[in-house]
């Protein structure tokens, strides 16, 4: 059995997985060409984590424009077509699996910060949690 902080990696693992997935349906224009087997295989295989992802990309992909809608209504000084395009994922990475998912709003937060300090800028960090503390509230 796995102990909390195993499940906290791999759903952690999992999460970066699915942002590098809506990263990546953001440049090929579609969740259809995403392929998520070789971070699968580099991470390691876990079907909780598999269904985990798969849904929330689907969440992703089904909702975008809302998504988007929110994230554009909430950014101040910016929109979904001119923000980098990391911190666009991880922003949508959390919305969708808040809104459309089953993750608290908090963890959503919190670990798309932590994301951002990975991927993003120098003020990602502090751009993803002002624009998410206002979209998810």
């Amino acid at each position: 059995t796995l102990n909390k902080k195993d499940e906290r990696i791999n759903r952690n693992t999992a999460r970066r997985i699915l942002m590098q997935s809506i990263f990546e349906m953001d440049a090929r224009g579609s969740a259809e060409e995403v392929n998520i087997e070789p971070l699968l295989e580099e991470s390691g295989r876990d079907s909780l984590q598999e269904g985990y992802i798969i849904r929330n990309l689907k969440n992703a992909a089904d909702n975008l424009e809302d998504i988007d809608k929110m994230i554009d209504n909430c950014a101040e000084k910016w929109d979904t077509k001119r923000m980098p395009k990391a911190d666009l994922a991880i922003a949508r990475t959390a919305v969708a699996e808040s809104c459309y998912g089953d993750t608290p709003k908090a963890v959503a937060i919190n670990e798309a910060v932590e994301m951002a300090k990975e991927f993003g800028g120098d003020n990602s960090p502090r751009f993803i949690n002002g624009l998410l503390g206002k979209v998810l509230k």
